[in-house]
């Protein structure tokens, strides 16, 4: 996905919202801390993964499916969508939310996206461990995008995690 893309759907998702503010959880949200190329592996996704707040029901994360989510009429017209998500989609180190970087440009219309820190980000999807998800991490390392000692302690922080998937994250750190 394109910056343009980005701040595309950004605006999108404020505007069947009726939000001035979103929150970016998936790798779309390292649009808001890298303004120059992308490596390919962080360009590739075509979603963008929109936590809605206060939406216990999930109601507004489908109302944001059913407008301009995966297979939408939004999705056939720009060949890219946003989806609905729920904030636990994610797992997240300690005190990610004190970390949230804020993109707003004049192509997102007024709408603010609260996107996660490159390495929150990163240890979200090196614990996901997904074939797409390895490779952003791996694109991110390669690039020096993200520092390895930072990873490591922002991954300590992380509660709960079972100590396989904390394993298979650090397994990515020591490739690096």
């Amino acid at each position: 996905m394109t910056r343009e893309q980005f701040e595309h759907a950004v605006r999108a998702a404020g505007a069947v919202l009726d939000e001035d503010e979103i929150l970016v959880i998936d790798s779309q949200a390292i649009h808001a801390t890298l303004s120059g190329p992308l490596p390919p592996e962080a360009r590739r996704s075509i979603e963008v993964d929109i936590v809605v707040a206060g939406d216990a029901s999930g109601e507004r994360a489908d109302l944001l499916d059913g407008s301009i989510g995966e297979l939408s009429m939004f999705h056939a017209a720009f060949g890219y969508y946003a989806q609905g998500v729920v904030e636990s989609t994610a797992i997240l180190p300690a005190g990610w939310r004190e970390r949230l970087v804020p993109f707003a440009t004049p192509g997102t219309g007024g709408v603010t996206a609260l996107c996660l820190e490159p390495h929150d980000l990163w240890v979200s999807k090196a614990i996901a461990h997904r074939p797409k998800d390895i490779e952003f991490c791996e694109a991110l390392l390669r690039e020096e995008l993200v520092e390895s000692a930072l990873l490591t302690e922002r991954l300590a922080s992380v509660p709960d995690l079972p100590e396989k998937r904390r394993e298979a994250a650090e397994s990515l750190l020591r490739r690096a």
